[in-house]
Order: C-alpha cells, then structure tokens, then sequence
C-alpha cells in the first residue's frame, strides 16, 4: 500500500506551496511569522466575515443602561 500524496494549499499570506499533513502543523501557513501576519491582520479588522452585522442582544441592553 502506498501513502496518499499530501494535498498542496497555498499559503494564505504569502502564496507558497505548503504541504496540508498532519506533521505540517502551522497548516495552512508555511512558517509562523505567516501566521501571525494573519492573526495580526483579523486584530486589525483588516480581515471581514461577509454578511450583515449581528447585533448582540446583550450588548445592546448594556448601551440603553
């Protein structure tokens, strides 16, 4: 039996091939300063989720306090 070949991703920071296995474990990232690149972007809101705001019940009670 041979091992399965490892699915290729593209790095999402700076676009290197990176090997998607299990011993990959800054996956899908090829190194660690990507990946805090891209940590420090969504705590930037540089990064979005689409769609519409939710508004938090809870949060909201607060600021009509």
């Amino acid at each position: 039996m041979t091992p399965a070949t490892p699915r290729i991703v593209t790095c999402p920071t700076c676009g290197t091939a990176v090997k998607w296995t299990a011993s990959n474990e800054l996956r899908p990232f090829c190194s660690e300063r990507c990946k805090l690149i891209d940590l420090g972007a969504w705590a930037a809101a540089e990064h979005k989720i689409p769609g519409d705001p939710v508004n938090d019940d809870l949060l909201l009670q607060e600021l009509e306090d």
